[in-house]
């Protein structure tokens, strides 16, 4: 009984706020002579923080054409603005930046949303090893990162060299499919310095210098350990499908829509993601050594917390994670 008594006044919590909110905005229009949308365009500045809001806004309408105008196709969307403005009997004439805004903020909200779909299709596609496009995609990364060793032949245990667990690679691939594939590519053809670097310096692990104050808190037992431990690396490959798996979970749990709001001042597209990756795989790579595992069998706490530390940076709605994307540089005052 107690627990209906709950559920009870949850639910009657929820339509008492839902409708307290529909007549607070009657009243805030009926003061302002703004809609909300204009008053999210014309008050917050572009970017996550503005197309964020216009996508949260658009979602909770009590109409279905305004729900739906998140889900059009990207050749309909110039229609779907005119179709908001005369719903929201907004003048056009007198309101000409609006819907500039608006067709901005819904490029990013329905480009974001294709680029889900075009990573899930990667994603889902199996590493054929008889397809030549494939294969042509796997020495590619080979030649990128290894220039000068020429592997001496298709299946060979050099693939160990760059991170692969046996003689062939297709088989790593199977949890992330051709995606894993094509941000390692990616990475190793236009990051090469920083892919090859990384690739060494998980091959070559350095000891990290111990801190005064992490000196202070090591027993002599643990100092001596550390002292002699030999610094841990990780196989580079199987690192960078796994943060494959890490970028595809921010994509579809919706965290990345910060940073990419900010990065493209239109659509986010392919390349965009797998810019992220790559700054991802730079930054885990340096979080590792700053990490200083004991051994290979603590990454996936390793993992976690670069995940969460992730996370973390993603909530601040002016968040760009790749410094070469800054929102300031690639953003117009719309």
């Amino acid at each position: 009984m107690k627990h209906f008594l709950r559920m009870f006044f949850q639910v009657c919590l929820y339509f008492y706020c839902k409708c307290l909110w529909r007549c607070l905005k009657f009243v805030v229009r009926k003061l302002t002579g703004q809609c909300e949308l204009q008053r999210i365009c014309y008050n917050t500045k572009p970017g996550a923080a503005r197309t964020m809001k216009i996508e949260a806004s658009l979602k909770g309408s009590k109409s279905k054409r305004l729900q739906t105008s998140v889900n059009v196709h990207p050749d309909a969307i110039e229609k779907t603005i005119d179709d908001i403005m005369e719903l929201k009997r907004i003048n056009p004439d007198i309101n000409p930046q609006l819907g500039v805004s608006l067709q901005a903020c819904l490029l990013q909200i329905v480009g974001y949303r294709n680029l889900i779909a075009e990573v899930e299709k990667l994603r889902r596609e199996p590493y054929d090893s008889e397809n030549p496009q494939h294969e042509e995609m796997l020495l590619k990364l080979w030649k990128c990162l290894k220039p000068n060793s020429p592997l001496k032949a298709r299946i060979s245990k050099q693939w160990c060299e760059i991170g692969f667990q046996g003689d062939d690679p297709k088989t790593d691939f199977r949890g992330m499919g051709l995606l894993g594939l094509y941000n390692l590519v990616y990475f190793a053809e236009w990051d090469t310095e920083i892919a090859q670097q990384v690739l060494t310096d998980s091959l070559h692990p350095k000891y990290r210098e111990v801190t005064k104050k992490e000196l202070s808190q090591l027993s002599k037992a643990e100092w001596e350990k550390k002292k002699f431990d030999k610094a841990i690396g990780y196989s580079f490959a199987i690192v960078g499908i796994n943060i494959t798996d890490l970028a595809y979970n921010l994509l579809v749990s919706g965290a990345l829509k910060t940073h990419f709001y900010n990065v493209a001042p239109e659509a986010p597209t392919l390349t965009h993601f797998q810019q992220t990756f790559c700054y991802l795989m730079h930054e885990f790579h340096k979080f590792w050594i700053d990490e200083d595992p004991l051994d290979i069998m603590e990454f996936n706490r390793v993992r976690e917390k670069f995940y969460k530390r992730i996370l973390r940076q993603l909530q601040n709605p002016e968040m760009a994670l790749c410094p070469h994307f800054a929102a300031s540089e690639s953003l117009i005052n719309m």
